[in-house]
């Protein structure tokens, strides 16, 4: 118990042995507790420094300790003190605490009731994520690119989906066709159906997004780069436009099936549409690379598919093709909707491994 008074295990036990043995010498005590004596020596200068052991006067070499009562009580005070300032510290650093917490809580407070709030980060995105799903009444509606979501975001979605359920939250979330190359998002979508959730996929998305009760929607600040930051909507009219956007996607979706499907042989004036999203995303400039990853494919198997549709319009180039595509109503509505999107299944060599940023939970 002498450590909690500030004397170290040596020291303590050097001076419980001079207690013992009064006027014992530094050889005695290297006899006594059987110490190097260089041990010895550095106990003993602890307790010289702390006032407990002293030299005697009568007998040169000796060594006669401070009676507990007054040597141990001085280091007790010292200690009492040493708290008692400890505790005026931690209750300032209290007040200062009380401080901040109020600070922020009135600037979060502030962002709140804008119109936009801005979220810096994957940490700020994951937290107002889980708040908000925390917050969720009665639906919540979620688009997810990017094909197969990694094991981190459904092992964080599986309790928030949960915590939605028990409340009787429905979910409605909108994967891509390239979901079916990953056999775990596959269950993962199939475990979502089951808890009484609606799952539906499309070729191509427009964008990462989640909306909550129709009242708040977070999107990404980058599209391509959904980890960097997002945007908290509360404006009425932006959201108006946001659940209208869901909707329409919604609607031409297919619900999910029970595994991969193998695609089936189709007419050769007609698209599946994903061939139809590959046209589509090619006719409005974007790149190989950018046509992949909004399909959630490979960038060779989005090249491969661009070669196949070229090959099956006589086309030498892009641009060509998509002449002939408009020529022949390749990209008319109807084509558009997706009408054999059952059949769009196609076994794709891989999902596009690009990170998914904001993909939490992935319950949405």
């Amino acid at each position: 118990m002498l450590e909690l008074l500030g004397l170290g295990t040596y020291p303590a036990a050097l001076y419980r042995t001079v207690l013992a043995h009064p006027g014992a010498s530094v050889e005695d005590l290297v006899e006594y507790l059987h110490w190097p004596i260089e041990r010895v020596r550095s106990a003993l200068d602890e307790c010289v420094r702390l006032s407990l052991i002293r030299p005697t006067w009568e007998a040169p070499g000796s060594l006669r300790p401070v009676h507990p009562d007054i040597g141990l009580q001085a280091l007790l005070l010292r200690q009492e003190a040493e708290i008692l300032e400890r505790q005026k510290q931690l209750a300032e650093a209290r007040i200062d605490v009380a401080r901040l917490v109020d600070e922020y809580s009135g600037k979060q407070r502030e962002l709140r009731h804008s119109e936009i709030e801005r979220l810096d980060g994957i940490d700020e995105i994951r937290d107002r994520i889980e708040e908000l799903t925390h917050s969720c009444k009665s639906a919540l509606m979620a688009f997810h690119p990017g094909g197969g979501q990694s094991a981190s975001s459904r092992a964080a979605g599986r309790p928030l989906s949960e915590v939605l359920g028990d409340r009787g939250v429905v979910m409605h979330t909108v994967y891509l066709d390239s979901i079916y190359n990953d056999p775990e998002s596959v269950d993962y979508a199939r475990w979502l159906v089951r808890s009484g959730n609606h799952v539906r996929t499309a070729a191509s998305l427009p964008c990462r997004l989640i909306i909550f009760d129709r009242e708040y929607a977070i999107v990404p600040v980058d599209p391509d780069a959904s980890a960097s930051g997002a945007l908290v909507f509360h404006s009425a009219g932006i959201l108006a436009s946001l659940c209208e956007l869901f909707d329409h996607v919604w609607e031409k979706a297919v619900p999910l099936t029970g595994g991969k499907r193998v695609r089936q042989p189709v007419d050769e004036e007609e698209l599946t549409s994903q061939e139809s999203a590959v046209l589509r995303l090619l006719g409005e400039g974007f790149t190989d690379e950018v046509v992949a990853r909004k399909l959630g494919v490979s960038v060779r198997t989005g090249r491969r598919i661009t070669a196949d549709l070229m090959g099956r319009l006589g086309a030498k180039s892009r641009f060509q093709a998509g002449m002939r595509a408009v020529e022949s109503g390749w990209l008319g509505e109807e084509q558009d909707a997706g009408q054999d999107a059952g059949q769009d299944r196609e076994q794709n060599e891989e999902p596009d491994g690009s990170p998914e940023g904001t993909n939490v939970p992935a319950a949405t």
